[in-house]
């Protein structure tokens, strides 16, 4: 059965450890990571308690030695008690009745104790000498000290290395922190020299634990012995505490294998764990430090979505997160070659007209260049105003709070606008229709400048492509969890194929009779820049006649439900 786990739990053990290797390798160096030291730390815990459990067992030793007490008290009555029987009885004194111990008659008793495995008797007299010992017998050749051998070592591994500290520990333990009294046995022994047996001279029945040198405990009791209800002796039974030290001991050792057991596991599940967790993190952190330093777009955040965890999910997160950044990234760069390019192209009329205007004469011929210089003006001042909207938008939309908007109430004040004050009296007429249910409101979460902006611009729009006998509608209607506005105008409608690139940055392409760089050609794409913040879409396509023949355009915002 050992063989069966230790097997499996090396295998496992060399997987972590190489696990841990090869990674800290690629770092430049072996150590455990913080994260790693943290987790083992954690699971370590819970074995350190048990660890801590196998010092602190006073409640179940202090048990056991007072049931060791109370059957040693037990014995020291009944002791008493056939001490007191065999009492010798002589006339005198005033009471008339005087009794006293026969030294003989106690001697033989004791000395059936004088077994080492049984308690040590010891008998005082009223005047506290010391009458009878049954470790002192007589022999031919005098006193003989009689002491339990020290049964044979069978142990051996870790129960012996166990046994060998655990006996170190013992006195060190007994001595500081539980700081029981000393044991002292002087060569000419008195009932004074212990204060249970002064106890049991006065009448009564008590008990003491001490310590030895070597951390060993020593129980006794001691119980008077009477006779006629005189006291004429003490009995005092003392024995090691073996039963109690082996007891804890087994216990100490039994929780220590436990300790052992799940220490080892946990080492083993924390190195696994951290190995696990610490690993994709590591990898996840290299290729993100990887990428800050690459020109290149070329996607190196590892796919780990496959291990449907939080790791899984940051995985997929940094991923989406890189490719939103070099997406970006590349928006920027590609607006910042937008915008030279834009820029170039009336910076270069506006030069050639200076540099012409100096060397004409003709008063005529100067005001017209004057006037090319004063369209080339206004076009970039246009055009820059436009280009820093567009680049301050992001910004200035994180930071806007999104509130409760009613679309009714925003397209009804901007169709009064657009109607009288905005639109000549030549201009095509604005038109608005709004659901029946939609009547009462429309709420959308959002920022109303920003959204006014979005309808203006495309009014704008419709309304410059539209001829003049022409309409411009709008219907507000409800889809399921969106609201769609649908902007119609009659104009010619948008070319074949380029009802996506209209809203692609400095796109131009406007009606023939409309004066060149009247826009900068950024509107619609500041519009769909807007809604998409708006978790919105808008899309454009043609109107067609029941001849498939193009009659209009037509925008379509959507915006969700709040």
């Amino acid at each position: 059965m050992r063989r069966i786990f230790i097997a499996p739990t090396l295998v496992l053990w060399d997987w972590v450890i190489q696990r841990n290797v090869s990674a800290s390798h690629q770092r430049g160096r072996l150590r455990f990571s913080p994260l790693a030291r943290g987790v083992l730390l954690v699971n370590l815990v819970g074995p350190g308690i048990l660890f801590f459990g196998l010092l602190y067992l006073e409640r179940y030793e202090s048990q056991l030695i007072q049931s060791e007490l109370a059957i040693l008290k037990a014995q020291a009555t009944l002791v008493a008690e056939a001490l007191g029987e065999s009492a010798g009885i002589e006339q005198g004194g005033d009471s008339g009745v005087e009794a006293f111990l026969q030294p003989e008659l106690a001697k033989r008793l004791v000395n059936r104790f004088a077994n080492p495995d049984r308690p040590r008797v010891r008998v005082f007299t009223p005047n506290s000498g010391l009458m009878v010992d049954s470790r002192r017998v007589v022999g031919g050749s005098g006193l003989i000290q009689i002491e339990s051998l020290p049964p044979p070592n069978s142990s051996g591994g870790f129960e012996a290395f166990f046994n060998r500290t655990y006996d170190l520990i013992t006195p060190v333990w007994e001595k500081f922190v539980r700081r029981r009294p000393l044991y002292t046995e002087g060569p000419n022994q008195t009932a004074f020299d212990y204060p249970e047996t002064v106890s049991a001279l006065s009448g009564k029945i008590d008990g003491a634990v001490r310590r030895m040198s070597d951390g060993r405990l020593i129980l006794t009791a001691t119980s008077p012995t009477k006779r006629f209800k005189q006291i004429i002796g003490a009995v005092m039974l003392s024995q090691e505490g073996k039963a109690v030290a082996q007891a804890v001991r087994a216990v100490r050792y039994d929780i220590l294998r436990v300790f052992a057991v799940a220490m080892f596991l946990s080492v083993l599940a924390s190195l696994y764990l951290a190995n696990a967790i610490s690993r994709p993190l590591r990898a996840l952190a290299h290729a993100v430090n990887r990428n800050r330093g690459r020109r290149s777009w070329e996607q190196s955040i590892p796919d780990l979505s496959e291990r449907k965890d939080e790791i899984g999910d940051l995985s997929v997160a940094l991923r989406d997160m890189t490719e939103a950044i070099k997406s970006r990234m590349m928006a920027t760069e590609q607006f910042a070659a937008d915008v030279a390019h834009e820029i170039k192209n009336p910076l270069t009329s506006l030069k050639s007209a200076v540099e012409t205007v100096l060397r004409v004469n003709d008063e005529s011929q100067r005001q017209r260049l004057l006037g090319v210089i004063q369209n080339d003006v206004e076009r970039l001042d246009r055009l820059i105003s436009d280009i820093s909207d567009a680049s301050r938008l992001d910004a200035e939309m994180s930071r806007e709070e999104m509130e409760s908007i009613d679309l009714v109430q925003v397209l009804k004040t901007l169709m009064e606008i657009e109607n009288t004050i905005v639109v000549q009296p030549q201009a095509p007429k604005l038109h608005l229709e709004i659901s029946e249910p939609l009547l009462e409101g429309a709420w959308v979460k959002g920022g109303e400048l920003r959204l006014g902006q979005v309808f203006q611009n495309l009014i704008s729009n419709a309304r410059s492509f539209s001829p003049i006998t022409g309409q411009i509608n709008m219907r507000l209607s409800r889809f399921g969890d969106v609201f769609t506005i649908a902007i119609e105008d009659d104009g010619p409608g948008i070319p074949p194929g380029k009802e996506d690139a209209i809203f692609a940055r400095f796109y131009t392409e406007r009606p023939n009779e409309e004066a060149f760089g009247e826009h900068s050609g950024l509107g619609l794409s500041i519009s769909r820049q807007i809604v998409e913040a708006h978790g919105g879409t808008i899309i454009a396509e043609n109107r067609r006649a029941t001849d498939h023949n193009i009659i209009g355009a037509r925008f379509l915002v959507t915006l969700p439900v709040a």
